[in-house]
């Protein structure tokens, strides 16, 4: 038995199954949660500590070096009581802390997408069922730019 993919779904048809929208509300409750945990945290800290995830009562800190994980570990009770006081974070149970070091590479390069007229429509599509106004506005405009690049390229052959 080979492995066999799962069939693709189109843009659309997961936008429509909410998808988007739940990546959407789950970014928006991380984010939450890194600025409770900020404000729980001394100064120095902070640029140095994320919020991973909430699951079954366990809140997953990444700290970049152990030598803020070691810290965090020194103040894992007093930071587990104040996040616990946050309406939030009452389920709060235990708090883990993972080092996840950041890359000493060379900084990493964005690669341009090539900007083709079927992108273009299915970024016009995606945004016809988008119920988020300012997402809405992104995606408009984000194909504008796929066809004004085509424009361009038009004018100089």
């Amino acid at each position: 038995m080979g492995f066999r993919p799962l069939d693709a779904k189109g843009l659309k048809h997961l936008l429509k199954q909410g998808a988007l929208q739940t990546m959407l509300n789950q970014a928006a409750r991380v984010a939450r949660y890194q600025a409770l945990l900020e404000q729980c945290l001394q100064p120095a800290a902070r640029p140095h500590c994320q919020v991973g995830d909430l699951n079954n009562g366990k809140l997953v800190i990444v700290v970049d070096n152990s030598h803020w994980a070691t810290r965090l570990r020194f103040q894992e009770q007093r930071l587990l009581r104040q996040l616990q006081a946050c309406e939030e974070l009452r389920t709060l149970t235990k708090i883990l802390i993972k080092v996840h070091p950041r890359s000493s590479a060379a900084p990493y390069r964005s690669h341009s997408a090539r900007r083709t007229p079927a992108a273009a429509e299915a970024l016009h599509e995606a945004a016809e069922v988008i119920q988020d106004p300012q997402l809405k506005a992104a995606l408009e405009r984000l194909a504008s730019r796929h066809e004004s690049n085509k424009k361009a390229s038009d004018d100089n052959a």
